[in-house]
Order: C-alpha cells, then structure tokens, then sequence
C-alpha cells in the first residue's frame, strides 16, 4: 500500500515536473514575442508622437496664418465700414445741401422777382448754375439799389394831391421828390407810392442829392419798404393824450374835477370857519379881563360861524361847574366837527378810488392788447398801440388826479384840526379867565 502510495506520489511529481518545463518553455515563447510586439509598439509610438508634433506644428503654424488673415479681414471690414459711412453722410449732406440749395434758389427766385428779374426755372438746368445767376442778378440789383439815382415819377403832397416831379432815390432805404410846388422828403404812402414828409425841412438837402453834391448831414426818412402807408408825423397834445385813455381816463377827469372842486369849496369853508377866531377870542377876553364879562355874548352876537357858536355856547355856561362847561364846549366842537369836515372825506374817497380806476383802464387795456395778438398777431405796431395807450395813459391820469388830491385833502384835514383845536382852546381859555377874574 505504502509502495502504491509512493510510487503515485513519484508520478504525480514527475508530472508536475514536465508540466512546469513545458510551461516555463511556453511562458518564456510568449514573453519573447510579447517583448517583440511592445519593442514594435514603442517604435511605432514613437514615429507616431514624432509625425503628431510635426503635424501639431504645421496645424499651429496654420492657425497662426489664418488669424493673421482674420485680423487683416477685420482691419479691411472696418475700413470698409468707415468708407460706407463716410459714403453714406457725404450721400446725406449731398441730399441736405441739394434741399438748402433748392430751397436757397426758390427763396432767391421769390425775391428778386419783385424787382423784376427771373431766374430759370428749368429742371434741366442745375441748381448750382441757377444759384450763380441768383448772385450774378443780386449783385447786380445790389449795386444799382445802393447807388444814388434819378427818376421821373409822381408823389403825393400832405394835402393829398398828386405832382410829377423828379424822384432821388438814395439806395432802397430813402427817396427825396422835387417838383415846381413841393420839395422835400418822401414817405411811402403805400402800394409802392410817395408822399412828401411833413417832419423835416428838406428841400434844400433834396435839390443837393439831385445834382449829386454830398452834404455832410442831410435831414432823411428812411423806410423798409413802400407797401405799408407811414402815418405823418403829428404833434401830441394834451386832448389826444387824454383820447388815448379811452371812456375810463374821461372818468377819472371828471372825478378829478369833481374833487379838486370840492376842494375849493373845502377851502372856502374853512377860510370862513377860521377867519374870526382870533377876532372873537380878543373881544371875548378884553371883556372879561375888564370885568364886564356879563357884556361878552352881547358883544359877539353878530358873529356867525363855528367858533362864535362855540364861544357862545361857552359864555352862556360859563356860571355852571367847570366840568360841565367843558363837556358843552366839547359837544358843540364835535357839532361843529361836521361842518368844518365839510367834503373832505369825499375827496380823500375820489384820491383813493382814482388810481384803482387808472389800474382798470390798465388791465382793460392790456385785455384789448392780447385780442388783437391773438386775431392779427404782432406784424402790425399799429394795432397794439390803441390798448397800450390806454393801459399807461388811463394808469397816468389816476396817479395824476390821486396824487394832488391826497396831498392837498390831507393839508386841509390838517387845517381843520387845527381850526378845531384853536377853538378849543379860545374857549377853555375864555373860561379861565373868567373864573380868575370871578374870583
């Protein structure tokens, strides 16, 4: 058994022995050709990374010669771009400027028209050219409307009537006539007529400019055009300013010379109620100083006015306790402050009332001012001055009627107080005496 076992151990090594050669023989057969196969391996890797970077260079080389060409692209699209641009504005500019000259042709056409000259309006011809014949006619026009001329033709005299005569015409801004009835100035007198001037004396400087001797001062009128007739000068007087407030500023005159007439009666009134005071007092006090003091009222019985009917009032209390003297004296000063007050009050109204009226006729005025804006506009000076006129003028006679009034209706209140307080004290001052002497 144990032999059998032995020689089975025996064989089993032998066999393992013959396996492991085998094996050792096979593993040595594959390593050598997989030794072969990496050593090929390696070398075709290496021709590989060689031919990469070879055409790695080549492609970056590529890359940069084609970013060149981009950059030089772009650089040629933006100059492109700029010369599009300049295109375009000069394109615009062109078209702008080609309206300006139309534009500038038409204007040149309208205006030279009136004088007369036409310029081509042909769609053939360009406007450039028609633009040159524009400056060639107004220089042309230019040179003979600055220039000093002589030209038969008619003018109107101030009292309307038609004369034939020789016209000099300085430049297109002024013009004299001269005929066998009448010499001076012109003015236009509207639809491209004259008239002779009437605000200046110049007939001599007319017959000079017409033999073509230049003075050295020349009395002139210039003008803008010969479409619009220009008003003769017409000295402003005081009725035509008072006119030019309208119903308003003929109120306020009529208010006014209602004041200052009751001012006058005011006045009157006053000088009467003050022109026996001092005679009164020194009869009353001569009386009483004598002793005779029974005799005063009889004394003054004549006298008329507020100061007498004080003083009388006075003489006839004067036996009575002095406080109620007083308190009579004091009743009938203020009876008398009624009268002697007389008008003044209305005047101080009219002086206050006047100006307020003034600025009525102002806003009036300005309101008539913007109507006529708005219907006609501002073209015309002309139809704006009627309610300016009467903006200011009406605002001229308030101030002018308020001012006088409340500067004399204040001075007369100030001499009533005074008349006022004079009696007062003539009366008081009769009383003392006669207590004094009394006693």
């Amino acid at each position: 058994m144990r032999e059998i076992f032995a020689a089975m151990i025996i064989l089993c090594l032998f066999t393992v022995t013959m396996t492991a050669s085998e094996l050792d023989r096979a593993y040595k057969k594959e390593y050598a050709f997989l030794k072969a196969q990496k050593a090929e391996l390696d070398k075709r890797l290496s021709l590989d990374k060689v031919q990469h970077e070879a055409d790695l260079l080549g492609a970056k080389e590529k890359v940069v010669v084609l970013q060149q060409k981009l950059l030089d692209f772009n650089k040629m699209l933006d100059t492109e771009k700029q010369k599009l641009v300049k295109i375009s504005t000069k394109l615009s500019e062109s078209e702008e400027n080609g309206d300006i000259t139309e534009n500038v042709v038409n204007q040149a056409r309208l205006t030279l028209e009136e004088y007369g000259i036409k310029i081509s309006d042909d769609n053939k011809t360009a406007n450039i050219d028609k633009l040159e014949q524009a400056f060639h006619e107004a220089k042309t026009l230019y040179i003979t409307l600055s220039s000093l001329r002589n030209t038969k033709g008619a003018f109107y005299l101030p009292g309307g009537k038609r004369v034939e005569g020789d016209i000099v015409k300085v430049g297109n801004i002024a013009a004299y006539g001269i005929s066998s009835e009448a010499t001076g100035a012109l003015s236009p007198a509207g639809n491209g007529t004259y008239k002779l001037w009437n605000a200046v004396n110049s007939s001599d400087d007319a017959k000079a400019l017409f033999s073509k001797e230049m003075k050295e001062n020349i009395d002139i009128f210039v003008y803008e055009n010969l479409d619009k007739e220009v008003d003769y000068v017409k000295e402003k007087t005081i009725a035509d300013t008072v006119e030019g407030g309208g119903t308003i500023g003929y109120i306020i005159l009529v208010l006014g010379a209602f004041g200052f007439m009751l001012l006058i009666f005011r006045v009157l009134n006053l000088m009467k109620a003050d022109s026996n005071v001092t005679e009164i007092s020194d009869i009353v006090v001569k009386k009483v100083e004598s002793g005779k003091g029974h005799e005063a009222l009889d004394a003054i019985k004549g006298f008329e006015g507020s100061t007498a009917r004080v003083i009388k009032s006075a003489l006839r209390n004067i036996n009575k306790e002095r406080e109620h003297v007083e308190d009579i004296i004091m009743e009938n000063i203020l009876n008398e402050s009624t009268q002697i007050d007389k008008f003044g009050n209305f005047v101080l109204v009219i002086a206050a009332v006047a100006p307020l009226l003034g600025l009525l006729g102002t806003v009036t005025g300005m309101i008539e001012t913007f109507d006529v804006i708005t219907e006609f506009g501002t073209g015309d000076p002309k139809l704006l001055s009627g309610g300016i006129s009467a903006a200011l003028v009406t605002t001229m006679l308030g101030l002018i009627v308020a001012i006088p009034l409340l500067l004399l209706g204040n001075l007369l209140s100030g001499w009533a107080q005074s008349i006022k307080d004079s009696m007062e004290q003539s009366a008081l001052h009769i009383v003392n005496l006669y207590e004094k002497h009394r006693v």
